[in-house]
């Protein structure tokens, strides 16, 4: 058995008496005022065993009246708050035997939870005047004296504000039956809280204004149990009036009545006080949580106290703080008024400030804030219930159907489904009679007249779909969406495009409903689901096979002629259960439905319906089991023999001399089937070849297709001879002879393209497709995937005259104007504009050595700034890539800066414009600084050697035969001299004016003008470095880090403001910008050899040491040096504060 533990302090000292004590008997013996004694008699301890778990509740609340006598209001507080109610309840006690006691102690509780310690005299309490209480409390607070814990983070104040709500809230209950109408105490607290809550320390103010607005609502609280006890009474009076009879309970009932009302009437004039004196004030606090914490208050008045609070004299601020900068004060305006609105009651005296701000709540659904926005339309829904706005004013709250947040989106689509569709908020319209079917078939009637608006806009529509999914039941009725587009019994007559939304939204609704997204989401993130969600997208499947299973025949057979339709309906398949056609019995179904799309497939020649089409039957041949899947893949297999022969009959066509248009169509056909199989054209391949060789005058289009599937089929071809073990000879010969074929189709292509100045209109996408196809090709049969191989004959390189060939043709794209591009007609097959795709297609193969990059690199980088931000996102990325693996990057800077200078040469040959103010000279300079920006922060250290080569080399191509070349010093160099440091800039303008030490500038002005430019803004730039870098030409030993530098003296000042003088006044704005500049200077010099955790430590010591130097008596002679310590005494003085 376990030593029992010794008694504790708080269970061996005497109790207090309680009320319930003062009412006890005084010939109590002594044995029981004496609690030792009692424990140490063993009768009572043997009799007391048995009991123990009956009486442990009893012992608790023992020692917990015993702890809460103990301690004080505010320990109470930051402590245990369940003990709150029995300190209030002591304190009353204490207040009723002695008032001025008790109010000193709730006052020092009160100045304490405001974070100030400050002690009023009893005697003097009647005499104190507030508010010089509240000026020593802010001196309190001046002087730092005042401590936060409502803000605080440490753990033993996290209830702090609960506590103290709790603890007024609690005082107003207890004191409902005395105090509370006494006009002392409460009149006296809540003048120190009215006084607190208009102090400058914000911790006042946000104690105070809690405490007054809890103080609010339990006055509230309150004045409805007293309203609810004067309705009972004048009840009572009424029946006793009806008896007319005078007595005694009819005076006692007007005396009850009387007495009510009056408490009532104190309550409501305290309720004022406060709000007058400290809300009107505190509502437009600089804090913004102070504001919403008023809102929120004065909303739960509003709503739980209308009688006083529901008028315009008060709604008129929740009606401004929709105004407010915050959002979260916007937004607790916004629930408020929500709550207002749900009551219909509240609705009449409402009318005068809905009219009044109704506009702005309509302008903060599209607020900056999304969860205002959501809120928002939350509150304009409400108006819509109560027919307090018109509809004409909601045309700009459709617009954001098609928002980007899909939170606004979706709160949109619940406005929009209970105000156009359910008609909710119509009481003349709502609640169709009818059966559930009727009803979804006019809801669907509803919500194709708001798709018919985006008709033309296929993406439009699946928003509006996607925003509206969730809330309609409608669009999950999968048999009335079938039987309408059947004309089965309709409601409504569908036009075209009403059918045409229906199928988009049946498509789409199917596919919600199996969990896939229909709109993009904001973050790319994949979509993660639980196992219960999962199943009830299983058990959707399962719905949607059993509803269409019959009729997907009868849509097919319907829309087979429309490409609008037909795309979205054959993707339904990809979301059901193929397996549900084997179990019900309804094979026959589903062979009508291969066949139905087989059909499609050659009926249509658009790109959406031709990819549907191969996408569902490549799932039925895979997805499908048994004789199912047995009949799907001999269906494939029909469908690939019938292309090949129609494909042989097109081509016979075309060389009798016939029309391409079939031709084409079944290419397009044979290119969506190799997307996603290997197709075999053995027999058609010469057919092909033949064509393109000998009718050199087709459709672009045409040709784009025949090499389109040359390459595809060269692809499936390499791929069993790249994974296969063992290859035969045969098949390796056969795959070089169609590689060198296909090479010798396109090589005339390019040819013929770079031979002619300027590709016309009609040659655009065709030059386009053939720069495209060569580099995926290239990048194919790449060397470095096939060297040291068995495949090695495979590798291929294109030599230097191809590549410059191919690479003229690319120019030649980038060059053509946007409005040249939108007139090519077909945009079926084109996912980018030209300059793009040929410029992702080069970059491609330099990215992954496909090519040699040291010609396409520079060529591709040179034009980093000259065809908008596409362009310059695809070079922007190669230039990373580059830096990543650790390439040449100062030979590939450097020569694109050479071609780009060379066509600025070229352009200046050809005008008479001026050479510096040329637009060709300005992208020179644009591309040098685009480049030389690449070297920014531990770039500038880690890339030196590169910048510093760039900027030689670049030195040494402008004198070449100078002066023609020396505007490169200026359109290109200058820029990277920027970010080397210190003394590499000094040796280059050492170097540079070397080399004009014997020759006559003066012979041609002009010509020597930008070497002049160029070495005055380095020298312009660098002076003081040099000058600072010579006096330290004589330190032998160098250290690490950045020199210490001797605190500035004005710094000092802004302690200190005994000394100063005028000198140090004098530093102008100049000095400090030039001082500024020799630290960076220096800051580069000295790290330019550390590691990047180095540099970052250094700076961390660097300010330590220079806080602890103590150089006072040293002064740095000139202006220069006054700059730097001054700059020195800027960045330390930040830490000593």
């Amino acid at each position: 058995m376990e030593d029992l533990a010794p008694p504790s302090e708080a269970s061996t000292r005497r109790p207090k008496r309680t009320r319930a004590q003062a009412h006890t008997t005084e010939n109590q013996t002594s044995e029981a005022n004496l609690p030792v004694d009692r424990e140490s008699s063993p009768e009572d301890f043997e009799e007391a065993r048995p009991k123990s778990k009956r009486n442990r509740g009893y012992d608790g609340a023992s020692a917990s009246a015993h702890k809460a006598t103990d301690l004080s209001l505010i320990e109470v507080i930051k402590g245990n708050g369940k003990l709150i109610p029995q300190v209030i309840k002591l304190w009353v006690e204490r207040y009723e035997k002695g008032p001025k006691t008790a109010m000193v102690e709730l006052l020092m509780m009160l100045f304490e939870a405001c974070g100030a310690k400050y002690h009023i005299q009893e005697e003097f309490l009647d005499e104190t005047d507030v508010d010089d209480v509240v000026v020593a409390l802010v001196n309190l607070s001046r002087t730092g004296e005042v401590e936060d814990y409502q803000n605080s983070k440490r753990k033993e104040f996290k209830n702090f504000k609960d506590n103290l709500e709790s603890f007024w809230d609690n005082l107003v209950r207890e004191c409902q039956h005395g105090p509370l109408f006494d006009q002392v105490l409460f009149d006296k607290c809540m003048d120190y809280i009215i006084a607190l809550s208009c102090t400058p320390p914000r911790v006042y103010r946000q104690v105070a204004s809690m405490m007054g607005l809890r103080l609010v609502t339990s006055f509230i609280a309150v004045a409805k149990m007293l309203g609810a006890q004067r309705e009972t009474t004048r009840r009572q009076l009424d029946a006793e009036k009806k008896k007319r009879t005078e007595g005694p309970r009819l005076e006692s009932l007007n005396k009850r009545f009387s007495t009510t009302h009056e408490q009532i009437t104190v309550l409501e004039e305290m309720m004022r006080k406060i709000f007058t004196g400290l809300f009107v004030h505190r509502y437009r606090d600089v804090d913004p949580n102070i504001r919403t914490s008023c809102i929120q208050s004065l909303g739960e008045w509003i709503l739980s106290y209308p009688s006083l609070f529901l008028q315009d004299l008060y709604l008129k601020y929740l009606g401004w703080t929709l105004n407010d900068k915050n959002a979260g004060v916007r937004r607790a305006s916004i629930l408020a008024l929500q709550n207002l609105y749900e009551v219909d009651d509240n609705v009449p005296t409402l009318s005068l400030f809905s009219e009044r701000f109704s506009n702005r709540m309509i302008e903060l659904a599209d607020d900056i804030d999304v969860s205002v926005a959501v809120c928002a339309i939350g509150l304009v829904k409400q108006l819509l219930r109560h027919e307090l706005i018109p509809d004409d004013d909601l045309g700009p709250l459709y617009d954001l159907l098609i928002d980007d947040p899909p939170e606004i989106r979706h709160a949109i689509g619940a406005l929009v489904y209970d105000h156009l569709i359910a008609q909710k908020f119509n009481t003349s319209q709502s609640g169709t009679k009818g059966d559930g079917s009727t009803s979804s078939e006019v809801y669907l009637g509803r919500m194709l007249q708001i798709l018919r608006e985006f008709s033309t806009d296929p993406i439009l529509s699946i928003y509006v779909i996607d925003d509206v999914w969730e809330y309609m039941k409608a669009m999950k009725d999968w048999k009335c969406i079938i039987s309408m587009l059947l004309d089965e019994n309709p409601l409504i007559e569908l036009t075209d495009d009403d059918a045409t939304n229906l199928v988009r939204l049946l498509c789409s609704s199917v596919r919600k409903a199996v969990g896939e997204r229909i709109v993009p989401a904001t973050d790319n993130r994949k979509q993660y689901y639980t196992k219960a969600q999962k199943e009830v997208f299983e058990n959707n499947r399962r719905d949607i096979t059993v509803a269409m299973m019959k009729n997907y025949p009868l849509l097919l057979r319907k829309f087979m002629a429309d490409k609008g339709k037909v795309s979205s309906l054959v993707e339904i398949v990809l979301h059901t259960n193929l397996e549900l056609y084997s179990l019900k019995r309804q094979e026959q179904s589903f062979k009508s439905v291969l066949q139905l799309m087989k059909e499609a497939f050659f009926k249509h020649g658009e790109k959406e319906a031709l990819r549907s089409c191969v996408r569902a039957i490549n799932f039925c041949s895979t997805e499908s089991q048994g004789e199912l899947q047995d009949f799907a893949r001999n269906e494939l297999k029909e469908l690939e023999d019938e292309l090949i022969a129609k494909l042989k009959a097109a081509i016979k066509e075309v060389v009798d001399g016939g029309d391409e248009y079939s031709l084409l169509v079944n290419l397009k056909r044979l290119y969506e089937l190799q997307l996603s199989r290997a197709v075999s054209i053995e027999s058609l391949y010469e057919d092909i070849v033949m064509v393109l060789s000998s009718f050199r005058n087709m459709e672009d289009e045409v040709v784009i297709f025949l090499l389109l599937n040359m390459y595809l089929d060269l692809a499936w071809c390499l791929q069993p001879i790249v994974t296969s073990e063992t290859v035969t000879e045969a098949s390796l010969s056969l795959l070089l002879s169609k590689r060198n074929t296909f090479f010798e189709q396109l090589d005339y292509f390019l040819d013929h393209f770079s031979e002619v100045e300027e590709v016309g209109k009609h040659g655009n996408q065709l030059a386009c497709r053939v720069c495209t196809i060569l580099a995926e090709a290239w990048v194919l049969f790449r060397k470095t995937n096939y060297t040291s191989t068995m495949l090695e004959r495979l590798g291929y390189c294109p030599d230097a005259s191809i590549l410059q060939k191919f690479w003229k043709v690319c120019e030649q794209q980038l060059n053509i104007s946007d409005e040249t591009e939108d007139e090519d007609v077909n945009k079926d097959y084109i996912e980018e504009i030209n300059r793009d795709a040929v410029m992702i297609a080069a970059a491609k193969m330099v990215i992954i050595d496909a090519v040699p990059k040291e010609f396409l690199g520079p060529e591709i980088i040179s034009h980093f700034v000259m065809h908008g931000n596409g362009v310059a996102e695809i070079v922007k990325n190669l230039i990373t890539v580059l830096k990543k693996k650790d390439d040449d990057l100062s030979i590939i800077f450097l020569e694109a800066l050479k071609r780009a200078y060379h066509r600025h040469m070229v352009e200046l040959s050809k005008s008479e414009e001026e050479p510096l103010t040329s637009k060709s000279f300005v992208e020179c300079k644009d591309l040098a600084t685009r480049l030389s920006g690449t070297f920014t922060g531990a770039a500038r250290n880690k890339h030196r050697s590169d910048i510093l080569k760039i900027v030689k080399d670049g030195i040494d191509y402008a004198f070449v035969d100078a002066p023609k070349q020396l505007s490169f010093l200026e359109g290109a160099v200058l820029d990277f001299v920027s970010k080397l440091p210190t003394p590499d800039v000094l040796d280059i303008v050492k170097d540079v004016q070397k080399r004009t030490e014997n020759v006559n500038t003066d012979e041609d002005p002009s010509g020597w003008r930008p070497y002049y430019t160029f070495v005055d803004s380095l020298r312009e730039k660098y002076a003081k470095n040099e000058g600072f870098q010579d006096e330290k030409e004589g330190v032998s030993v160098r250290r690490r880090g950045r020199p210490r530098k001797q605190r500035n003296i004005e710094g000092k000042r802004l302690f200190d403001e005994h000394n100063s003088s005028e000198e140090e006044d004098s530093i102008s704005a100049s000095d400090r910008e030039d001082a500024q500049d020799e630290e960076e200077k220096q800051d580069e010099e000295e790290e330019e050899d550390a590691p990047l955790i180095r540099s970052i430590r250094s700076s961390k010591l660097r300010s330590l040491r220079l806080s602890r130097e103590e150089n006072k008596g040293q002064t740095r002679t000139g202006d220069s040096g006054r700059a730097t310590d001054n700059l020195a005494a800027s960045r330390t003085s930040g830490a000593s504060s």
